[in-house]
């Protein structure tokens, strides 16, 4: 049996650095990351919201300026590849993939425990 938390890892690996596979909430109250989601299909995602709206390319601009700076990295080394006018995104990072897979995996990693505290506090 496979555990719920066990998603597979929306990001994949190359010599240059990484590429993410995204869903994006504009107009999100705040920018954020938000962990892992699986979807419907199977694959996995990282869940962004931002607080730009879809409108001119704002949104996007948001999302990556946001990655750059959780992943510290500078913002020319983060582009989309792919989905501008859609929520689910491709977005290439150039950088050290190792670096970059480890702080991605702590950011979802630290979302998904204040996801189960926030379940456990609305449930006493």
């Amino acid at each position: 049996m496979v555990a719920k938390d066990a998603f597979r890892e929306p990001w994949r690996y190359s010599a240059a650095g990484i590429s993410i596979a995204l869903r994006v909430t504009p107009r999100g109250g705040r920018d954020d990351i938000d962990g892992i989601e699986q979807l419907a299909d199977g694959r996995s995602v990282l869940k962004v919201r931002v607080r730009a709206i879809a409108d001119g390319g704002e949104a996007n601009k948001a999302v990556l300026v946001l990655l750059a700076k959780s992943l510290g990295v500078p913002k020319a080394n983060v582009k989309l590849l792919s989905g501008a006018t859609a929520r689910l995104k491709q977005i290439a990072v150039d950088g050290d993939p190792g670096r970059l897979g480890e702080a991605l995996r702590r950011l979802a990693r630290a979302k998904s425990a204040d996801a189960k505290s926030a379940d456990a506090k609305s449930t006493d």
